[in-house]
């Protein structure tokens, strides 16, 4: 795919207004997926990872990855010593792929940003990539999150600039002061696809549950 038409695809996808639209892209979107945010020099995924090791013990299980796409990280994972690791997209196309590399225990069709079918302090750690970003999901996603992970647990997040500044900083702060979260690690802003002119920058970000 060529960077101009690469640039319409996340453009597209940006400006999404319901779930059902994003799905649809993504589904489109799914086959070439992988080497086009290798072009872009996509690198959220490398950057959770690397969060994710720092404050998650090794053998930390299960993992979830939220908004998982192909699977760009999940295929690390285990790599890197985490044992079972389930994904979450909304993308059913997606969600094929990433069944293709065989790195994930359960598959799950699902929506962030609403209520997830899954038990209290069920996850000793999530990672969530490139969701928390324009068209997709808001501050309002954090709180599933949340409850679904156990209590020492992490969230790792990346977080649009758009994102941070209209409301995300402001309900972190809130969590923080209600000894919700604490805040272990905040990166500083950065470029998440070099290879794609006007990227707006992100952060990552990695809160602990308490």
């Amino acid at each position: 795919m060529a960077e101009g038409r690469n640039y319409r695809t996340l453009a597209a996808v940006y400006e999404a207004k319901r779930p059902k639209e994003v799905a649809e892209l993504y589904d489109r979107w799914a086959e070439t997926y992988d080497s086009d945010m290798a072009t872009a020099g996509y690198r959220h995924p490398t950057i959770c990872l690397a969060l994710l090791a720092r404050y998650l013990p090794r053998g930390a299980s299960p993992i979830l990855d939220a908004g998982a796409g192909t699977g760009l990280i999940g295929e690390w994972l285990r790599i890197v010593g985490y044992p079972c690791v389930e994904a979450l997209d909304i993308s059913e196309g997606m969600l094929a792929q990433a069944a293709r590399k065989g790195c994930y225990d359960a598959l799950h069709h699902l929506a962030l940003g609403g209520a997830l079918p899954f038990a209290d302090d069920r996850f000793a750690g999530i990672v969530s990539a490139g969701v928390f970003t324009s068209g997709h999901v808001g501050a309002e996603g954090m709180d599933e999150l949340i409850r679904i992970c156990r209590p020492g647990g992490v969230l790792v997040l990346t977080v649009k600039d758009t994102i941070w500044e209209h409301g995300f900083a402001a309900r972190v702060a809130e969590l923080e002061n209600a000894l919700v979260v604490a805040r272990l690690e905040e990166t500083e802003p950065y470029v998440s696809m070099p290879g794609e002119a006007g990227t707006i920058p992100s952060r990552g970000l990695v809160l602990q549950v308490l």
